[in-house]
């Protein structure tokens, strides 16, 4: 099968929901009700620095091909991921528990050209979820994404960076590129507990290498 680019696809959907730059990382990310920090570790320093690597050539795309498990071995991350569609009212769906992942079947698989997007909770039920220690990823970390083809898409960390909800680079995260590419999503900062949410997004940028 050969690779098929499918960023507009990806587009075309945010731009159906009507899903902007705050409700659709608000949707993707939103703590759950009963989320609470659980250690430093989740309330990151800056909301507006970022950490990043020089981008090497791209490699070549992979084909389409569902992901079945996502690890991260520099943080401890090792989940299994589900596909994550849109809700009747337009937002994103998020993993129904804390040690899943999920994938936004709305663009392209990992591994092949454009943006996969994988969203996981920092914190379920007073318990740490998949992506408890996201924001601890450093630029130059492997990411290794098992796919239903039996393959393996290896990702290279590239940049992790930290945003308000209030202005988030949705452009950046979901738009159109001219490589295989990889995002990470948790919640992140400092933690609002009348809000019962966190105010930020950890986003983790990465390439593919295999």
């Amino acid at each position: 099968m050969s690779a098929r680019p499918r960023p507009p696809r990806l587009r075309l959907a945010l731009r159906a929901a009507g899903l902007g730059a705050v409700a659709c990382l608000a949707i993707v990310v939103v703590a759950d009700p009963a989320d609470a920090p659980t250690t430093d570790a989740l309330r990151s320093a800056s909301a507006a620095t970022a950490r990043s690597v020089a981008e090497p050539p791209a490699a070549a795309v992979l084909p389409e091909s569902a992901p079945t498990r996502i690890t991260v071995p520099s943080a401890g991350i090792d989940a299994p991921m589900i596909g994550l569609g849109l809700q009747p009212d337009g937002s994103m769906e998020v993993p129904s528990d804390g040690p899943t992942s999920g994938w936004f079947t709305g663009g392209p698989t990992p591994g092949e050209l454009g943006p996969a997007v994988v969203a996981a909770h920092v914190n379920w039920r007073g318990r740490p979820g998949a992506f408890a220690a996201l924001e601890t990823v450093r630029p130059g970390a492997e990411i290794r994404v098992e796919r239903s083809d039996g393959g393996t898409a290896v990702f290279d960390v590239r940049r992790v960076t930290q945003y308000p909800k209030s202005v988030f680079p949705t452009d950046e995260v979901y738009g159109d590129l001219d490589h295989a590419g990889l995002r990470l999503i948790t919640c992140g900062g400092e933690f609002d507990g009348e809000a019962r949410s966190y105010r930020s997004n950890v986003v983790v940028f990465a390439d593919l290498r295999s």
